[in-house]
């Protein structure tokens, strides 16, 4: 049986809006409100947090023990380096990436992709390489002896910064199987991941919408119904961009 380990890459500076990790999304830290909704997964063996070795990252050490996952720290900058050498630590077959800075990340997707994964021939199954579930429904799965590869042989200061990059520049030596929303979910262009203060509104005007009637464990579908029913909400974020992974 092949472990399946999902690591969530997470610090507290960020350029953009920083200490974003533990602002609050109602009575929840934001990446405490991920790290709950990543444990509602069905076919995760273990969960591992990949944070850097600063003293501003301490909070997010005593979090992940608190919340009873993994925790590694490594390198700030070299965060290829820093999964890779979690997922060592954790002994993992199968790796499923996944950013502290997507809150909102629904479970059953983590679940579709990883049984996609495990059902197909392919090396890479993502929502990603070609966008069609909002951003911030983002998953990755790969085997880690191919990332153990990259790092080993690959230096370029992009694929250092952004894990699974190396993969799409080359994705004529991988086979990359794209995990396809359906059509009620498809909405490429709608940002539920938080690299602003903008979308920081956004996800928490969500959770206070679906927090009451739901729990902690509201849909991607739930989540679209109530953008359907204030529309409004939508334009918080609308000009919002995410930076690309090369400039």
């Amino acid at each position: 049986m092949s472990k399946i380990v999902a690591s969530i890459e997470a610090r507290i500076n960020s350029t953009r809006l920083p200490g974003k990790m533990l602002l609050n999304v109602g009575n929840y830290s934001m990446l405490e409100l991920m790290i709950q909704r990543v444990l509602a997964s069905q076919l995760l063996d273990e969960i591992i947090l990949a944070t850097t070795n600063t003293p501003n990252d301490d909070p997010l050490e005593e979090l992940g023990h608190k919340l009873g996952i993994k925790v590694y720290r490594g390198s700030e900058k070299d965060v290829l380096n820093r999964v890779v050498e979690a997922h060592k630590e954790i002994s993992s077959d199968i790796i499923v990436e996944l950013c502290g800075d997507c809150p909102l990340l629904d479970p059953a997707i983590i679940d579709h992709c990883v049984e996609l994964f495990l059902t197909s021939d392919a090396d890479i199954v993502s929502t990603v390489f070609e966008q069609s579930y909002p951003q911030g429904q983002d998953v990755q799965v790969f085997r880690t002896s191919d990332l153990i590869w990259v790092e080993k042989n690959i230096h370029d200061s992009a694929v250092r910064e952004h894990v699974s990059l190396y993969f799409y520049e080359n994705a004529e030596r991988y086979k990359i199987k794209s995990a396809q929303a359906p059509e009620h979910l498809a909405e490429p262009n709608l940002r539920l991941q938080v690299d602003y203060k903008q979308d920081y509104e956004l996800v928490s005007k969500l959770h206070e919408a679906l927090y009451l009637s739901k729990g902690l464990y509201y849909s991607l579908g739930d989540m679209l119904d109530v953008l359907n029913r204030i529309p409004s909400l939508r334009s918080i974020n609308e000009f919002c961009e995410e930076k690309p992974a090369r400039i």
